[in-house]
Parts: C-alpha cells; structure tokens; sequence
C-alpha cells in the first residue's frame, strides 16, 4: 500500500432527502495510518473530483471517532461499518463509501436513525426513576449477571446490525436487533425488571420478534461483538413464559 501514490475514492452522494443518488469519484494523497474519516476530512478541505471539478463538501456524521458514539456508520466497499475504525491501509481500492439505506438519507453519507431511537422508546430502553432526589444505591446485580449485561450495554446505536438485517427495511416495521438486545439488558437490571412485562408484551406485538427472520448477520456485523442472536433466543424464551402468564392471569 506504501507504493501507491494516491487513495481512490467512489462516494454515492445525494444532494437531498428527495433527490435521486449519484456517483462522484475523488483522488488524495496517500498517508500513513488514515483512516475513511481523515480521508473525508481533507477530501472536505479541497473538494475536488478526479474531473477536476470543484464539487460541494461531502456531508456525513461523526463524533468520538474512537468507534463508541456510532455516529460514524456506513457502507464501506459494501459491508456496514464504523467509519472512525476503517483503516485506509485495510481497504481494497477503490474504496466505495455509500450511507446506509435502512434509513432515510439526509445528505450523501449522512443518514437519520430516528426509526431506531424511535423503536428504543417504544420498549422503554432506560432504567425509570422516581423523582429527582437521592434515592441511595440500588439492588446489586450478581457478578455472572452484570458480566453478560456488561456486554450488552457496549450497543452504541450505530444502526449497522439494522443495516445488515434483511427483515428491517421500507416494508417492514420490525424494530431491529438492536432494540431487541436492550429490551433483555433493561429487563435484567434490577430496578428496570418492574417494566419487564411490559417490555415483552411490546416484543409481542406488531413489529417485535415474530419479525426476525434469524437471519444471523446481525451478530456477524456489530462492531462490539455484541451477542444479539443470543438475546434474541433468551428473549423468544421470555416471551412465550409472558404468553402463559397473561393466557392464566399471573403476575408472579
């Protein structure tokens, strides 16, 4: 890679929400250690096509470029995938850069991932508090449980394992792996269990895990190695032992 002279680039752009995609291609100067965000950040400082034309800044997301906010999310050379952690020297050129297309584009690479912050709502993703005051500490978890919840709290919400899901798209209301992984993580915590139920019967409805094909290729593509096949089955489990309750009208 230190031969080249040059890193080639082919960006899929779109001007607006509306209007229809393109392809602009892009040429700099090859660095050490880059990475697709250092990359975008000087093609925005001399927005130049290999034309030779002067183009507008290329338009996408970023944040804590250490892959923890997910901010970053696209679709590199066809894979998902944080672009902070996209190393140029990994990357077989041209380098193909689009947005993720299960959600709507803003702007070229820039994507609004309301329909999943939408889905976290919608299973209650938090630990519910009452009041503002000190309420003084909280139940304890067990160790071998926080262990595996611990790994289910790495979920950055970047919207790739709801990129690579085949059953999240335009015709489908399917909340996706990600809200699914925290409704298990919320529905461990002590404090966050006393909305379990309700959690479930979400799950149980439109939109929830009768939805998932078990396709697998979300827990393939997660950049944190998050099991979320693993809480998708725990999750099938806690459903159907929910079904019983409400089929007799138990609580316990």
């Amino acid at each position: 890679m230190s031969d080249n002279k040059v890193v080639r680039f082919i960006i899929t752009r779109q001007d607006k929400p509306d209007s229809a995609p393109y392809t602009e291609e892009f040429e700099i100067p090859y660095r050490a250690n880059m990475n697709v965000i250092s990359a975008l950040m000087e093609l925005r400082r001399n927005p130049v096509n290999t034309k030779g034309e002067k183009t507008a800044p290329i338009n996408w997301d970023m944040n804590c470029l250490e892959e923890v906010c997910g901010a970053c999310s696209m679709v590199i050379n066809g894979k998902p995938r944080q672009s902070c952690t996209a190393l140029i020297d990994q990357l077989e050129q041209p380098i193909k850069l689009e947005p993720m297309r299960t959600f709507p584009v803003v702007r070229d690479l820039q994507v609004d991932r309301t329909r999943m912050f939408d889905s976290l709502k919608k299973v209650k993703a938090w630990i519910p508090i009452d009041g503002t005051y000190d309420l003084g500490p909280g139940p304890r978890m067990p160790e071998t449980k926080r262990q595996w919840a611990y790994e289910l709290s790495k979920c950055m919400t970047c919207g790739v394992c709801l990129e690579s899901c085949p059953n999240v798209n335009s015709n489908s209301n399917f909340i996706g792996p990600a809200p699914l992984s925290q409704v298990r993580l919320f529905n461990a915590h002590p404090t966050g269990e006393m909305n379990k139920a309700e959690r479930l019967e979400t799950l149980m409805g439109d939109g929830g895990l009768a939805n998932c094909g078990n396709s697998q290729n979300c827990v393939q593509s997660c950049p944190k190695g998050i099991p979320l096949t693993t809480s998708i089955a725990a999750l099938n489990r806690d459903t159907a032992i929910q079904s019983f309750k409400n089929f007799f009208g138990s609580d316990k």
